[in-house]
């Protein structure tokens, strides 16, 4: 049985005062489902200490453990500071830092090397979905973006169709349910059925409380990564009560 997961991605998001906001989503996160906050790497390490039953991950990570990148963080320097998840591989690093499947590939290894739970994003651009080349692209980006050594401990996939992030556009539920059977099934052919089956398969783009428990009633959605409905407690549990009520 996979635990269900509400993920909020702050993105660049947040100061010190916002962390207020994870003591208003504690009762929720008490529920069925497990709850993760991603802030900006500024916050990280406050919010791991502050935290109550929520776990807290960075937005992103270099591939290498240490050295000469200024600006960049490491997986272990998540890690060290109260961190346990990370995300990669998100359509804004791909489309902002021109990151490719195989740097999203190291990304994903050396968060493992450093024991942190990997939250991976794939999607599509809205000219690929009109191009009928959805699964095309998701396939791909699954083949290339995750390493070898998969469980489902230490990987949650998130499918966020880039043209329905932050629009208000959100696919219909049989286009939502389609990619993630596809996705359960690409899993299972790669690394068996009992891996396949026990990896989290998350929906992102545009989740509000008005459309959560509909998207949460699809195949083989095992939660959300949640962007500007994230930040704010009063929008976020909505959505966390709507996923611990899923069946």
């Amino acid at each position: 049985m996979r635990t269900k997961l509400a993920a909020g991605n702050w993105k660049m998001n947040g100061l010190t005062q916002a962390l207020s906001e994870l003591s208003g989503m504690e009762e929720a996160a008490k529920g069925a489902s497990e709850v993760l906050i991603c802030p900006p790497f500024t916050l990280v390490g406050a919010a791991a200490n502050v935290a109550k039953g929520i776990a807290i991950g960075g937005q992103d990570c270099h591939a290498e453990s240490s050295g000469a990148h200024t600006g960049d963080v490491s997986a272990a320097m998540l890690k060290d500071c109260g961190a346990t998840h990370v995300i990669v591989g998100h359509s804004e690093r791909r489309t902002d830092h021109d990151e490719r499947d195989e740097d999203v590939r190291a990304k994903c290894a050396a968060a493992w090397g450093a024991g942190l739970v990997v939250v991976l994003c794939v999607g599509e651009s809205l000219d690929e979905r009109e191009a009928s080349n959805t699964l095309d692209i998701i396939g791909g980006q699954l083949a290339k973006s995750v390493p070898d050594g998969a469980t489902g401990h230490n990987l949650v996939i998130a499918y966020e169709p880039i043209w329905a992030i932050g629009t208000g556009k959100v696919p219909t539920t049989d286009q939502i349910g389609e990619v993630h059977d596809f996705m359960r099934a690409r899993l299972e052919k790669r690394f068996g059925e009992g891996v396949g089956r026990s990896v989290r398969l998350l929906y992102g783009g545009s989740v509000k409380p008005s459309n959560a428990a509909e998207i949460f009633a699809v195949s083989n959605v095992d939660g959300a990564l949640v962007g500007g409905a994230s930040l704010k407690a009063a929008d976020f549990v909505p959505i966390i009560d709507a996923l611990n009520a899923a069946p």
